[in-house]
């Protein structure tokens, strides 16, 4: 039977493993661009079998979240090749996530005070990690958007596919795109949100694709379709998107297009116990539209993110559910994650108060098994305090990770 730890040929990339560190936001670029410390970050982290970055913007208008590092200037593409020259020293391959988060931002964000763009401007109450007027940061409200023109779609293609050209110079060896989480994506996808009457808009399934099709076209057209992956969430709820009814026929129509144009993988994060109110149903959901995904995908990896365990990884990917296990949290507290797995070693617990506070504590000091902090590593850089928003059950809010 296939195991975590056999190797995967990932379109012609060798994967060591079926391990991936998923992509988690940790408000450590005080500058926007990934330094020292980003890059020891991820090269300690090196032995997944395939690692995806914290969500990087591609542009300015994109961000919604202070000290993300992005990939729309010269000096943010020199600071992510530090850090993927170190992961590759480790024999380590890596991907990039674009990101564009739509509404879910704040004016003290944008250039020159500008409001947010969306693919609607009948924003619900999300959050953004933004500027206060005193200068500090904190969750705030997010500023409502303005919709997108239909002439103003292709400028975000291009920032998507520029971004990509930006990943590739900085030495990633692909890009995945941020679809899923309530980001701007799914500002299209989602028939209760989109609210266009244009061809972007969600009186068809195609139309409500479009967008996803022609970022997806782009990117790959700059660097090749098969060092393109996509996360998506079906049935996801977070960051307050509402349920919508014509999930199945849009994600259905989604995963042929994107099969047909054979790019990496489908990288799905299952948020399902985000609200406990639906969180069971959207996983029984959620479980049964990847077992009937999986054979239309063909050579399309599939990967799930979302309380992976090793019990739970091996499991789906024995049966042949998924291809790839992503595990978030646990590679905070764990850069050596793939061995203690293997080896049954128990995991070290992260912690929570660390997870955004801007400065190495919690970052990068955590130890591999058997060895301890180096000398220096708990001391703290200028740290930044951040308070997560709270869900309807007083959770901290995931919209970060």
């Amino acid at each position: 039977m296939t195991s975590l730890f056999d190797g995967f040929d990932l379109r012609g990339l060798c994967l060591p493993n079926r391990v991936v560190m998923a992509p988690m936001t940790r408000a450590r670029a005080l500058t926007g661009v990934p330094d020292d410390m980003t890059t020891r970050y991820y090269a300690q982290r090196a032995d997944a079998g395939l690692i995806v970055s914290e969500g990087s913007p591609v542009s300015k208008e994109g961000t919604g979240y202070a000290f993300t590092p992005g990939l729309y200037t010269d000096e943010q593409v020199a600071g992510w090749r530090s850090v993927t020259d170190a992961v590759r020293a480790q024999k380590g391959r890596m991907f990039a996530q674009l990101w564009h988060v739509g509404w879910a931002s704040h004016v003290s964000l944008q250039e020159n005070g500008k409001v947010p763009v969306s693919s609607t401007a009948n924003a619900v109450g999300t959050v953004a990690f933004a500027y206060r007027p005193d200068g500090s940061t904190g969750m705030l409200p997010a500023t409502p958007p303005r919709a997108l023109g239909a002439d103003e779609v292709a400028r975000v293609v291009a920032d998507f596919a520029a971004a990509a050209a930006n990943a590739d110079a900085a030495g990633f060896h692909g890009i995945e795109l941020q679809a899923a989480n309530g980001y701007l994506f799914e500002q299209f996808l989602n028939s209760r949100v989109n609210d266009r009457m244009d061809r972007y808009g969600a009186t068809t399934v195609a139309d409500r694709i479009r967008f996803t099709l022609e970022v997806v076209d782009a990117v790959a057209d700059r660097i090749g379709a098969h060092r393109v992956g996509i996360r998506l969430s079906p049935y996801s709820t977070i960051n307050f998107m509402p349920a919508d009814d014509k999930t199945d026929e849009t994600y259905r129509a989604l995963g042929d297009e994107l099969a047909s144009r054979g790019i990496a993988y489908i990288h799905v994060s299952d948020n399902s116990d985000h609200r406990s109110e639906i969180g069971r149903a959207a996983g029984e959901e959620l479980s049964a539209f990847l077992r009937e995904w999986r054979p239309v995908l063909g050579d399309t990896a599939l990967v799930l993110a979302g309380r992976q365990s090793l019990e739970k990884a091996t499991r789906l990917i024995g049966e042949g559910t998924i291809d790839l296990a992503a595990f978030g949290r646990p590679f905070i507290s764990n850069p050596d994650l793939v061995e203690r797995l293997r080896e049954g070693i128990p995991l070290a617990k992260p912690d929570r108060a660390t997870y955004y506070t801007g400065g190495v504590r919690g970052y990068v000091d955590y130890p591999a098994a058997g060895r301890p902090a180096s000398p220096g590593e708990g001391r703290e850089r200028r740290a930044v305090r951040v308070v997560p928003a709270r869900d309807q059950q007083g959770r901290p809010e995931r919209g970060l990770v």
